[in-house]
């Protein structure tokens, strides 16, 4: 959830004064009149599709089946804190995605740990920071699961693994769609947060 904005702040003082549900309807209004997010690039899915997406989750996962078996699944989410905007960039948070690679017939999998960000107007761009191996439990025994690593990447390593998924399909399209669809998802959580709140507090016993 974001920081409340000063209107909000400002708001809570109206508390003492039994004025919260006004300030509460007021910026319930304002957010729904100023959308931030209006008429901005939503990217593509390309050949994935939404597998999960709860209203009140903060995730999203994406999953891509190919014809020979093989399956890449994408589990995304915001970065905790937002970045400082500049006048090219619209969205206040970063994301963070971890691409999962399955080949048919093996039980291991290899997983990539990625940062998603927006770069200007309808563009994005994503770094490959680390990589994991990760072996079936089944199959592994204690003395080889030491395969099993999670180590940052060098940049010309990164640079590699990068162009390696996207030839799985993690184009630009789809990073915009995951920058873009995480930021509307929490400012529409946001403002049925404010909501629900001001359900309550219009319900609530007067004092």
């Amino acid at each position: 959830m974001r920081k409340l904005n000063p209107l909000l702040k400002r708001g809570l003082k109206a508390v003492e004064n039994g004025d919260l549900v006004k300030v509460l309807q007021t910026e319930i209004r304002h957010e729904i009149s100023h959308p931030r997010f209006h008429g901005v690039e939503t990217g593509s899915l390309g050949d994935f599709k939404l597998d999960w997406d709860s209203p009140e989750s903060q995730d999203i996962v994406l999953k891509r089946q190919f014809v020979s078996g093989e399956e890449v699944v994408v589990s995304a989410l915001l970065q905790p804190e937002p970045i400082e905007l500049d006048d090219d960039l619209v969205f206040p948070r970063e994301a963070l995605a971890k691409v999962c690679i399955k080949k048919p017939g093996i039980s291991s999998i290899l997983q990539f740990h990625c940062r998603v960000y927006e770069t200007g107007s309808g563009s994005s761009h994503f770094d490959v920071e680390k990589a994991r191996f990760i072996r079936s439990l089944v199959s592994a025994s204690s003395s080889t699961y030491r395969d099993n690593f999670l180590r940052p990447i060098d940049f010309k390593l990164g640079h590699e693994l990068r162009h390696y998924l996207i030839s799985k399909g993690i184009s630009e399209g789809l990073t915009n769609f995951i920058v873009c669809h995480l930021n509307k998802k929490e400012q529409d959580q946001y403002v049925n947060w404010l909501r629900k709140l001001e359900s309550t507090m219009s319900h609530s016993p007067k004092p």
